[in-house]
């Protein structure tokens, strides 16, 4: 039986591709980062892995590719900025931003599939020796950091826990035993018992007002580095992005079958059962709040764009590939209201 994704979508087993985790791309410092020049009619990446954007008369960019004098543009986040679900390099939010609704500097695409805000961080800091002057940087995210903020605490450490983040306690416990093994299989004369390392859906913290309060900690805390390493002549805006359910009630027909589909033949569970509790609009507004408060603190500029993007659709609009990815029409609605929002032209 063919998938309504298969249908509706079919730009999504491009992207099912090019996230293969057979051919995962692990990076030090970084973790892990997107496959390097990667080509496909779908998704290209450059030397680095930075997604390619295109600009109004047919130029393209990247960051690690080619790179327009200054000044330039940057729009960083996880998989949303980075553009999963658009049907070409052309449709991002950065190629829409750069081609129709503010196309006065180029727009470089810094999104980092499943990245939470230190790896955002991070790859700006390692990257920024690449780029000529810079303008404006938007950072466009938020639900990746409420996400692995739920994992257990044991994961989370001095800068948060991140997705994957499994994979490598237990590769380093691995690494552990194997020198444990070469000395006798003795740890301060005792028998060393593996470790737990990956958690379950039981180990996830139910405490969500403790989660929103340290998911917002260690976003402020990496903005406040993002408003040092930009410096004066870069304007910093943080927009928490919009995600189907912190914006509306009722899905646009091909959204619900979408979604309902995919909650049919995920292998995890449902998006209720993985995520429902930091889907709520309440949960939203909670750290949206604490998000804004920070960023006044910190002179940074802050826009919830959930409510503007609500206010300015109906049910027939087609927004969503999954919950949180959007499709072209999403991604050019999306770079237009955020242009107007932020007096971008």
């Amino acid at each position: 039986m063919k998938l309504h994704r298969d249908e509706l979508t079919p730009q999504m087993q491009e992207y099912t591709r090019f996230d293969d985790r057979g051919e995962a791309r692990y990076l030090p410092y970084l973790m892990y980062f997107h496959r390097a020049d990667y080509r496909s009619p779908v998704i290209n990446t450059d030397r680095a892995g930075f997604r390619i954007s295109h600009g109004p008369n047919g130029e393209t960019a990247s960051a690690a590719g080619h790179v327009p004098a200054g000044p330039v543009r940057l729009i960083s986040g996880s998989s949303t900025v980075l553009g999963i679900g658009a049907t070409s390099d052309a449709t991002t939010l950065a190629s829409q931003l750069w081609r129709k609704h503010a196309p006065s500097a180029p727009w470089l695409n810094f999104g980092g599939r499943c990245y939470n805000s230190t790896q955002e961080l991070l790859l700006f800091t390692l990257y920024r020796h690449l780029l000529p002057e810079i303008e404006e940087i938007v950072v466009f995210s938020g639900l990746n950091d409420l996400t692995v903020g739920r994992l257990p605490e044991w994961q989370q450490g001095d800068h948060g826990a991140f997705w994957f983040c499994g994979e490598y306690f237990d590769a380093m416990e691995e690494l552990r035993e194997n020198n444990r093994k070469a000395s006798g299989g003795k740890l301060l004369g005792r028998r060393a018992e593996r470790r737990r390392t990956i958690s379950t859906h039981d180990d996830v913290r139910r405490d969500i007002p403790a989660v929103i309060d340290s998911a917002a900690e260690l976003t402020l805390r990496h903005l406040d580095s993002w408003r040092r390493l930009a410096g004066p002549s870069a304007r910093l805006t943080y927009v928490l992005q919009p995600m189907a359910l912190w914006m509306r009630d009722r899905h646009a027909p091909q959204e619900q079958l979408l979604f309902d589909e995919i909650d049919r033949i995920s292998k995890l569970g449902t998006w209720e059962a993985l995520y429902g509790d930091i889907s709520r609009r309440e949960v939203a507004r909670a750290f949206s709040d604490k998000l804004q408060a920070g960023c006044e603190k910190l002179g940074i500029r802050y826009v919830d764009l959930n409510p503007v993007i609500a206010e300015a659709v109906t049910e027939r609009d087609w927004v969503y590939v999954d919950r949180a990815h959007y499709t072209d029409h999403g991604y050019d609605l999306v770079a237009r209201i955020l242009a107007e929002t932020l007096g971008l032209s």
